[in-house]
């Protein structure tokens, strides 16, 4: 420490400490998203249990009357379902609709927080900014601002290493070859911010972005697709992240009307 306040910035690095209300403001988007997690995991369980039995369609998942619904399945060979995996499925379907009237409270809850003038949400400008864009909702705005742009970078080589969507090359001797990204930082926003540049990809087809994917990336294979997405995810990143501190909106990509 006497080194580093002397002037010899090598032998340690500082960490900025969020602050508590900073903290507090991921606490509803990261709940969320373990909901979200566990309603997908209880609705593949449902799909399972049923798929045992020959089921294929499952439209209660969606909504309705699930215990009628339950009535009028059918088996492979025309059985009703089994007593004791009907009442396993039904306990699924309650745990289901727990599940998702606890993500309705927190998306109410996100929304009360982030559009109030006198909320503590860090930087609530820049989610409200955010949604200006088409393609991206109030959930992934939330997220991106509570995670990654309260924070101050000071280049965009600095953004993508964050969620770990920059290079990681090796170089050893005459052998040099690209890893991959590094895949540090925040896996989870990192997963949501992919998920989010297949979603700009449907919502803002005219954009820069989405045309420079198309011409290197389609009709080259799965592989080649899954890589792009990445590679698109990072530009993405760093074209919101310029949004949200100078206004520049991205080239060719449409607002949301006023």
């Amino acid at each position: 420490l006497k080194a580093y306040l002397a002037g010899d910035k090598s032998v340690c690095r500082v960490v900025d400490v969020p602050s508590p209300e900073e903290e507090d403001a991921r606490r509803v988007m990261r709940e969320r998203g373990d909901l979200v997690h566990e309603r997908t995991r209880i609705i593949s369980r449902i799909r399972g249990l049923l798929a045992l039995q020959g089921i294929r369609s499952v439209k209660a998942i969606k909504g309705g009357d699930w215990s009628k619904q339950l009535d009028d399945m059918r088996t492979g060979d025309e059985r009703s379902l089994p007593p004791n995996l009907r009442r396993q499925i039904e306990r699924c379907f309650e745990r289901l609709a727990l599940l998702n009237d606890q993500i309705k409270d927190i998306e109410r809850d996100r929304a009360e927080v982030v559009l109030h003038e006198e909320s503590t949400f860090p930087c609530r400008e820049k989610a409200v900014r955010l949604e200006q864009l088409k393609g991206i909702g109030p959930n992934s705005a939330a997220m991106l601002v509570a995670e990654v742009f309260c924070r101050k970078f000071e280049s965009r080589r600095h953004v993508a290493a964050f969620l770990g969507l920059a290079p990681a090359p090796f170089a050893s001797g005459d052998v040099s070859r690209d890893q991959g990204i590094s895949k540090a930082g925040n896996r989870s926003t990192r997963v949501q911010m992919v998920e989010l540049a297949w979603c700009w990809l449907k919502y803002q087809p005219s954009s820069e972005l989405t045309v420079w994917y198309r011409n290197r990336f389609k009709g080259n294979g799965a592989r080649a697709a899954k890589v792009g997405i990445v590679a698109l995810a990072r530009k993405l990143l760093i074209a919101l992240w310029r949004f949200v501190e100078t206004g520049l909106v991205p080239q060719g990509a449409e607002l949301r009307a006023a």
